[in-house]
């Protein structure tokens, strides 16, 4: 498989705003990712193909930034800082309340991470990049509900807005 016809338009699109199109290796991974809800081995062939590279230099390029899943996630992907502000401030036992919340879930996926650099709203996650909080376990599972429910609109999981080129 490779991109379709939309697919390949839009990659040309995106390449086109490069100096050098291996530059593209980003956003291209981005739109595989929102394609796919992950970037997978075949996402991974797509890309290298297009822009005429080495699935293996678009994997390593893919497995060094952690926004890239490679393995299936959750339509949201909740993001629960756990560094120092967050520390302090309850993060872990946000982490873990959701973590045990969303353990069975087929459409939440719950990640610990460093830093949101959003100390002011510690502690803080984000859903789908959309940043939240300060939060309790309670208001964090009320806010992803919500999201589920349809009531708020989630970005895609690489962080585009939905019917967004970018």
């Amino acid at each position: 498989m490779s991109f379709s016809a939309t697919e390949r338009r839009r990659a040309e699109h995106i390449t086109a705003q490069y100096p050098q199109s291996r530059s593209a290796t980003l956003p291209l991974l981005h739109m595989v990712q929102d394609r796919d809800g992950w970037v997978s081995p075949q996402g991974i062939e797509d890309v290298a193909e297009f822009l005429g590279l080495t699935p293996a230099i678009v994997l390593g390029t893919c497995s060094f930034y952690t926004m890239f899943k490679t393995a299936p996630v959750g339509r949201l992907v909740v993001s629960v800082c756990t560094n120092i502000a967050c520390l302090v401030n309850g993060g872990p036992d946000l982490f873990e309340h959701l973590r045990r919340e969303y353990a069975h879930s087929d459409d939440v996926y719950v990640e610990e991470v460093e830093c949101l650099a959003a100390c002011d709203l510690a502690p803080v996650l984000q859903v789908n990049y959309e940043f939240h909080g300060p939060l309790t376990g309670e208001t964090a599972v009320a806010l992803i509900e919500r999201y589920r429910a349809g009531e708020l609109k989630a970005r895609t999981i690489s962080g585009t807005r939905q019917g967004s080129d970018h």
